[in-house]
């Protein structure tokens, strides 16, 4: 546990680094923001209470969505495309050497790169969004709490996603294409292009049992009050059900890859 935390804060510290990436990406995020916003304030004219909100808990939404973008890893990076690459290299042969776990490695260190880019990159969009816009933001300390529990859920979905895609690099020499693949349907269906619940019939049933819907619309939907009591409980549960079913099988995918190691390349 101890090696796991430092690993954990070695992250952390590693993206905390980069000031001048974190700044531009709070730029970016924070235009993006402004920019999908007035989309939204002009769809919810033309259709109010579509999906089931009102026009402040729709541009709330928005703002949410930028503030975990990157701490969730929505339009990929973190630590999966280094993986791929080690793998590709033959590196990967030293981290099986570490006497430590693989995956339990990979994660304490994206755990801390979430970390840290829900701090640097998360608050202030969500705070200027909230000095423009009327939002929706709790006044319980108890449900921002639900929310970070429900952030933290869906930042395990995230990781357990993107280390299955990582491991394709055993079998695949290049995972550009897979990757991409990833990146389209973590947009699409984590609710990042248009929440979940305003999608029509069969696919937004379809979205909101498959894993992505537990890393962006959950959390947004427990800040927005959506999910209270018993149905916040089932919340929590969908999200760490889907947690422990992913990462069990990238545990079964890296037991089939290493069994027999074939570095590519040498």
């Amino acid at each position: 546990m101890r090696l796991h935390m430092a690993v954990m804060a070695s992250g952390f510290r590693r993206y905390a680094t980069y000031w001048a990436a974190t700044a531009a990406g709070v730029f970016t995020n924070t235009v993006f923001g402004f920019i999908v916003a007035y989309t939204y304030i002009a769809l919810w004219d033309q259709r109010p209470q579509l999906g089931g909100y009102d026009l402040a808990q729709a541009v709330t939404f928005v703002w949410l969505g930028q503030a975990l973008l990157a701490a969730s890893a929505l339009l990929g990076g973190g630590f999966h495309e280094e993986l791929q690459e080690r793998i590709r290299s033959g590196d990967v042969a030293i981290d099986l050497y570490r006497p430590v776990d693989l995956q339990l490695w990979w994660l304490a260190g994206d755990l801390g790169r979430a970390a840290f880019h829900l701090l640097g990159r998360g608050i202030v969009p969500l705070l200027v969004g909230s000095l423009v816009f009327e939002l929706t933001l709790p006044a319980s300390p108890l449900t921002w709490l639900y929310f970070l529990t429900a952030v933290a859920l869906g930042v395990l979905v995230s990781f357990a996603i993107r280390y299955l895609v990582a491991l394709s690099a055993f079998w695949l020499l290049d995972g550009t294409g897979l990757n991409m693949i990833s990146l389209v349907l973590s947009l699409f269906f984590s609710g990042m292009i248009l929440p979940l619940n305003v999608f029509p019939g069969a696919l937004g049933d379809l979205a909101a049992v498959l894993p992505w819907s537990a890393i962006l619309q959950i959390p947004a939907d427990v800040l927005l009050g959506e999910h209270q009591g018993t149905d916040l409980v089932t919340a929590f549960a969908f999200q760490a059900g889907w947690a422990l079913a992913l990462l069990a099988a990238g545990r079964a995918l890296q037991s089939v890859a290493t069994r027999k190691v074939v570095v590519q390349g040498g």
